[in-house]
């Protein structure tokens, strides 16, 4: 049973998704094929839903890390072969990065490795729980991109 507090409640709820957050990428990097990391798998994840290869100071900000901490993460994407890098057609001096099918399969492999904790999870959240609280959450997600972009 959660304690009573004085703090307010979007503080409560920051600090409710930071724990989850912890404790979801300790469950995931336990389970994850091919020594992918949380940061490698969201990575292939968000190459997975985009249409073009994207620029990596683009994947820098999106994920809010440094350009050379994306570039790192990339370097060992693109080692694995789960990645490409290409030259920018317009100027060769930019980079593009998009998932190969290598990284698509790879990405594949580590949402079902998550299946057996997902399942034990689904026993104990109702499936409309979890959609209606996604739908929230996504609400916040884009303010909070709205107010970092403007």
């Amino acid at each position: 049973m959660p304690q009573k507090s004085d703090d307010p409640a979007l503080f409560r709820l920051f600090n409710e998704i930071g724990i989850i957050s912890q404790l979801s990428t300790t469950m995931f990097e336990r389970v994850m094929p091919h020594d992918l990391t949380v940061a490698q798998f969201s990575l292939l994840n968000h190459l997975s839903k985009r249409d073009e290869p994207q620029p990596p100071l683009k994947l820098a900000n999106a994920f809010q890390v440094s350009k050379g901490t994306m570039t790192s993460t990339i370097g060992r994407l693109e080692g694995k072969g789960f990645v490409e890098v290409t030259p920018n057609p317009k100027d060769g001096r930019g980079k593009f990065v998009g998932i190969t099918e290598t990284g698509l399969a790879a990405r594949k492999d580590a949402v079902a490795a998550l299946g057996p904790d997902l399942a034990w999870l689904a026993d104990h959240v109702t499936q409309k729980s979890a959609i209606d609280l996604t739908e929230e959450l996504a609400e916040i997600r884009e303010l909070l991109d709205a107010r970092r972009d403007g």
